[in-house]
């Protein structure tokens, strides 16, 4: 799946974009920010507090106990972007 970094959480991880293949025993957002944050220090930095970073799984606004099953693209961003 591809995974996109939006604003501070870009500037934190250092990458605007990843692909990644997730282990079949992550299958929420919430799993999957958990596993993100364990793929490196600047991935730790970007998902320290989650509750402050938003979700969208293609193109949807979703809850971290969503389902990443089938999903093609997972972007994080802060609540509020500026532009």
């Amino acid at each position: 799946m591809n995974v996109l970094y939006f604003a501070w959480v870009k500037e934190k991880v250092g990458i605007s974009e990843e692909t990644v293949t997730p282990p079949a025993d992550v299958t929420t957002v919430a799993q999957l920010t958990t596993w993100l944050a364990a793929r490196s220090p600047k991935h730790a930095a970007a998902f320290k507090d989650a509750r402050l970073v938003k979700v969208a799984v293609d193109q949807v606004h979703v809850p971290p106990s969503t389902s990443i099953a089938g999903a093609r693209e997972v972007a994080f961003f802060p609540p509020v972007t500026g532009g």
